[in-house]
């Protein structure tokens, strides 16, 4: 099937007049292609294969044409979860629209193949590293999906793990579907991408093209000086911002038509329509931008946990979160918590339960209050 993602005039910034991590980005990303994002630290690769997985919205612009099913491994993974790894992973699928069953069945299956089988029972906080990053790459290849993309993915693999890692990447190519990575490796499946995608911070003062260039792989990787160029598998040009996204202010819901009926991409890709009000989710919890839940009673002293969890537009607090628990949801599907560490566990599994057909919540980040991001 012929597909293709397209960034259309696409920028992100995370706070109201503040900086562009990427702006005036056009690009297009087709069915069988395998596309390196390469780029200098800070140069927004993160912001850009947040966008195009789905798993951001854009402060300007819009994005079309993901494929339904979509995997995503994010630079960190959040691990710090109350389930096993095989638990973990079959929560995913059913998300995905699996049964439970073949989600569990794909779930080990991948276990296995990058070598964590050994690990299927184990809980995810108690796994190393290595076997943290095997559970964010095969949660990311269940259903499994036509658009993947792997920010850092390879790191804190084993060479056995990265091999594996390769050979799926050649192999989702070959079944027509689509790979975007960052890599620190310059050598990593240089013999099997398409195009590089080279990506410069903004300059407000650059002209339009200066910011971002694609050439096919093997060709010299500009600096950033050649504005727009196409290749075998993507096209892509980053311009200056024009007055309307300036006017932009982050966390804006993107315009009309920007975000794909199948809504946010994976770690965990939230399915079906929002649900209704839950019984003790206060009026207006998915109303304005901020709008926040009441803390009552307030939150206790001590140690905090800050959780961030991201489900469907529109989606409504899940309920069943206890009532020491400050909440922020916009109307963009992010949810923020502040939660006691005593019941942070508490809090993931009413997150993660709340499968279809309430709404999916992707767990992004688990951080101690004042850790930074």
């Amino acid at each position: 099937m012929s597909w293709a993602v397209r960034l259309e005039n696409v920028g992100r910034r995370y706070r109201a007049g503040g900086p562009w991590a990427v702006r005036g980005v056009d690009l297009e990303i087709r069915a069988g292609t395998l596309v390196r994002v390469a780029g200098g630290k800070g140069g927004g690769k993160s912001t850009l294969l947040r966008l195009i997985a789905g798993v951001d919205a854009p402060s300007a612009g819009r994005v079309r044409g993901r494929p339904p099913a979509r995997g995503y491994v994010p630079e960190r993974f959040p691990a710090s979860l109350p389930l096993t790894a095989l638990d973990y992973l079959t929560h995913l699928g059913r998300i995905r629209g699996l049964r439970t069953r073949e989600a569990a069945r794909q779930g080990a299956r991948w276990l296995e193949r990058f070598g964590a089988d050994g690990y299927a029972d184990t809980r995810m906080r108690e796994l190393s590293k290595g076997s943290s990053q095997k559970v964010a790459v095969a949660q990311a290849l269940l259903g499994p999906p036509g658009l993947l993309v792997l920010d850092e993915a390879w790191t804190g693999l084993d060479r056995p793990a990265r091999a594996v890692l390769d050979d799926v990447v050649r192999e989702r190519m070959a079944a027509g579907g689509a790979v975007v990575f960052v890599d620190h490796d310059p050598s990593r499946l240089a013999d099997a991408c398409t195009t590089v995608l080279r990506v410069t911070p903004p300059d407000s003062t650059a002209p339009a093209g200066s910011a971002g260039s694609a050439v096919p792989c093997g060709s010299a990787v500009p600096s950033g000086s050649a504005g727009s160029a196409t290749s075998a598998g993507a096209s892509m040009s980053f311009g200056a911002a024009t007055p309307a996204e300036a006017s932009t202010s982050a966390g804006s819901v993107a315009p009309a038509g920007s975000a794909d009926p199948a809504g946010p991409a994976v770690p965990v890709a939230s399915a079906g329509p929002a649900a209704p009000p839950a019984p003790d989710a206060p009026a207006g919890a998915a109303g304005p931008v901020g709008a926040a839940g009441p803390v009552g009673g307030g939150v206790r002293q001590g140690g905090l946990t800050r959780i961030e969890a991201l489900g469907a537009p529109g989606a409504r607090v899940p309920a069943g979160l206890p009532q020491d628990v400050r909440w922020r949801l916009t109307p963009g599907g992010d949810l923020f918590l502040t939660v006691p560490h005593a019941r942070s566990d508490e809090v993931l599994r009413v997150l993660l339960d709340a499968g279809p057909p309430e709404s999916g919540w992707h767990i992004r980040a688990v951080r101690e209050e004042g850790e930074n991001r």
